[in-house]
C-alpha cells in the first residue's frame, strides 16, 4: 500500500523559509511523479509545484514561482517543497500527491490526476 506522509510545517513570519517532505513507501519512489498542493478552507487543493518522474524539469504555479522549488531524492524516497520569501497568502494545509509513470504536463496541474495523497501539514505565515 502506498503511503505518503508530509513533515516541515510550521509557523513563519513574512519572508521566512521553510522546507517541507513527502516520505513515499510502498512503491518504487523512482517511479512516481511527484506535486504539491495547498488547501485554505472552504476551498479545492490548489496546485503548487510538481515534478514528474525521470525528468528534471519542474512546473510551478505563477504565485509561487521563484520563491519556491520542488526537488526529489529517489535515494531517500522524498520529495522537498522548499518554500522561500513566504507570504500571509501562502498560509494553508500543504498536500503532496504521488501518481505512478509520467502524466503529460497539461494534467501536472489538475488534483484528479493523483492517486496518492498525504494526510497535509499546515503552513502558517504570520506577523
Amino acid at each position: 500500500q502506498v503511503q505518503l506522509e508530509e513533515s516541515g510545517g510550521g509557523l513563519v513570519h513574512p519572508g521566512g523559509s521553510l522546507r517541507l517532505s513527502c516520505v513515499a513507501s510502498g512503491v518504487t519512489f523512482s517511479t512516481l511523479s511527484m506535486a504539491w498542493f495547498r488547501q485554505v478552507s472552504g476551498k479545492e487543493p490548489a496546485f503548487v509545484a510538481a515534478i514528474r518522474y525521470g525528468a528534471s524539469t519542474t512546473y510551478a504555479a505563477d504565485s509561487v514561482r521563484g520563491r519556491f522549488t520542488v526537488s526529489r531524492d529517489n535515494d531517500k524516497n522524498t520529495g522537498y517543497l522548499q518554500m522561500n520569501n513566504l507570504k500571509e497568502e501562502d498560509t494553508a494545509v500543504y498536500y503532496c500527491a504521488a501518481v505512478t509513470g509520467r502524466p503529460i504536463s497539461s494534467l501536472l496541474r489538475a488534483a484528479s490526476t493523483y492517486d496518492y495523497w498525504g494526510q497535509g501539514t499546515q503552513v502558517t505565515v504570520s506577523a
